[in-house]
């Protein structure tokens, strides 16, 4: 696909004497035209753009999930060295914490890792099995351990740009995701929103690059042990984390402008 249009497309200047509301609205026409760029450009043009034109830092995030690999290695490829974010939660598959030590080793990663202030061992100790104890338990789980580590992470590297692996397909609460999104001072990118398994598939073979193991035992989405089910174990491929009592975590669900 043609990327002469996205490679010559930069976000308007917005002058100094500029309102708030003129300098929101202005970001808002120029973000509205960038995503309908990115929807007729590769994925790989979108990273590139974005490289480019977004102010730094820019910082990748991955769970390492079933096919992290992809976002791991198209971003890196064209950004050596740049800082990616894992969350460890402490109570990930044997299989993730191998799964990121082989990755880290085969594409040369800057890992940076981020965990709760508190361990699992003193959380439960505190609280119990949060996970266990319906949406509000798991709720505020995934807030100790997801998404305050998150937040800290995004201050302390004194992130402006943030590039994730999301995808439509993956999830009607990801049905509707911008390739762009802006809030604050900071951007997120989505370079394969619309990518199908198919195409995912496509890129790691072509690439020589593996799926997560647990990819091969049902699993397709991948967390903590004890929220992550096998299609095998579930009647509805929702109950596959949460127990299907909800979807998201909350990382991906911050408010930029807040951080």
């Amino acid at each position: 696909m043609p990327t002469s249009n996205l490679q010559n497309f930069a976000l308007p200047p917005l002058p100094d004497t500029v309102s708030a509301y003129d300098e929101d609205e202005s970001r808002r026409r120029a973000l509205e035209h960038c995503n309908k760029l990115f929807a007729s450009h590769r994925a790989e043009g979108r990273v590139e753009w974005a490289l480019e034109h977004l102010p730094k830092q820019h910082v990748l995030t991955s769970s390492f999930g079933a096919q992290a690999a992809v976002s791991l290695h198209m971003v890196t490829q064209r950004a050596p060295g740049i800082p990616i974010i894992f969350i460890d939660t402490g109570y990930l598959f044997p299989e993730t914490y191998e799964f990121v030590d082989a990755l880290t080793e085969k594409l040369d990663l800057n890992l940076q890792v981020f965990r709760s202030n508190s361990s699992p061992a003193w959380q439960e100790a505190r609280h119990g099995q949060r996970w266990l104890k319906g949406v509000k338990g798991l709720s505020a789980y995934n807030r100790e351990n997801k998404v305050e580590p998150m937040q800290r992470a995004l201050r302390e590297l004194e992130v402006r740009s943030w590039f994730a692996g999301l995808r439509r397909e993956q999830s009607e609460s990801r049905a509707n995701l911008p390739f762009l999104e802006w809030s604050g001072e900071r951007w997120k990118i989505h370079p394969i929103a619309d990518w199908s398994d198919r195409e995912v598939h496509l890129y790691l073979k072509k690439h020589k690059l593996p799926y997560h193991s647990l990819w091969h035992k049902g699993y397709v989405s991948i967390g903590d042990m004890q929220t992550t089910r096998s299609l095998h174990d579930v009647e509805n491929p929702d109950e596959t984390r949460f127990f299907g009592l909800k979807r998201e975590c909350g990382l991906h669900e911050i408010d930029l402008s807040t951080i």
